[in-house]
């Protein structure tokens, strides 16, 4: 028994270089552009050094990061120095373009529109960590599961997650968000990332697969470590690289997802959030009065956010797999 842990050890230092099996064509189909797959998964267990070595010196993390940390900043410590609530009325001139005093210019109820911005970004950034964190926890498990065990159970968690893949998420979002009536930032994370999972299901399967047949996992079964210990200590830390891409494509989706939810009036009111302010913009006729300043900001700010994580995403992946990575 002590030879057969040390090869376990021995197999498990090695680290395998691994990638998504040719013939399982069908596997990511589903995953959305940008997601790292097949011969673009991410080579692992390569040391940390190694990784942020590349990773510092690729322009696409550093540029993407460095966009998606900025704005984050804002959220988070402008909001501490204003002396407006995003909702308080008539503390400026209404309508009022951009100023020395108002730097985003002013509603028509005469609301700070820079702070608007600060607390919407907040908002998006919380609800989209949330549904990301949702969506990811369950396709993960439900990958890891389906991938590892295999068999009936491997089927019938595949046939759930093809059933909820085909649905108009969208649509349905929609309906369910009209019925329930959302109030508060966590329940429309909840509804977001319920939806949002099949994908990263397949996507781990395929790879789980993939990883399951490794010497070092045999090995680990035969010393009778139990199957959520092999899963959570030998798969999963060899997915690693590729998780954190997949959690970033599930953030930037969420992103949109809440965005049109609230631009459509179907999230929390009480708050405010980038997309809110871009319904309360077409609700009180900003574009036809010209008054660009209320619904530019949050529209690009919205765009920035999910183009950098995508740009991040990109990077990401050429410093993971060293076929595409830039020496």
């Amino acid at each position: 028994m002590t030879e057969i842990k040390a090869a376990t050890e021995a197999a498990h230092d090695a680290g395998p270089e691994f990638s998504t099996p040719a013939g399982d064509a069908t596997a990511l189909a589903a995953a959305p552009a940008g997601a790292p797959t097949g011969a673009g998964a991410p080579v692992v267990r390569r040391s940390r050094g190694e990784w942020l070595h590349f990773a510092i010196r690729n322009k696409k993390v550093v540029g993407g990061l460095g966009v998606l940390l900025g704005i984050l900043a804002i959220g988070v410590i402008a909001p501490l120095f204003l002396q407006y609530g995003p909702r308080e009325r008539g503390v400026g001139p209404r309508n009022g373009a951009p100023s020395a005093d108002h730097w985003f210019g002013t509603t028509t109820f005469g609301e700070d529109v820079f702070t608007q911005v600060a607390y919407g970004i907040r908002a998006t950034f919380l609800v989209a960590a949330l549904a990301a964190a949702v969506a990811a926890l369950i396709g993960m498990t439900i990958g890891f599961v389906a991938g590892y065990v295999g068999g009936i159970i491997d089927e019938i968690l595949m046939v759930i997650t093809n059933i909820v893949l085909v649905l108009p998420v969208f649509v349905v979002l929609i309906v369910i968000t009209s019925y329930l009536g959302i109030n508060n930032i966590p329940t429309q994370a909840l509804i977001i990332g319920v939806f949002a999972w099949p994908w990263v299901a397949r996507a781990v399967r395929a790879q789980t697969f993939s990883l399951r047949a490794r010497d070092y996992v045999d090995l680990a079964r035969l010393t009778g470590v139990r199957p959520l210990s092999i899963i959570r200590k030998e798969i999963a830390p060899n997915m690693a690289s590729y998780l954190v891409m997949v959690f970033i494509l599930l953030f930037a989706g969420a992103v949109l997802f809440a965005a049109a939810l609230d631009f459509l009036g179907l999230g929390p009111r009480e708050g405010m959030s980038l997309g809110l302010m871009l319904q309360l913009a077409t609700e009180w006729g900003a574009l036809q009065l010209g008054i660009w300043w209320w619904f530019i900001p949050p529209g690009a700010i919205i765009t920035m956010i999910t183009g950098a994580a995508y740009v991040t995403n990109v990077g990401l992946d050429e410093v993971f797999n060293p076929k595409l990575r830039e020496t």
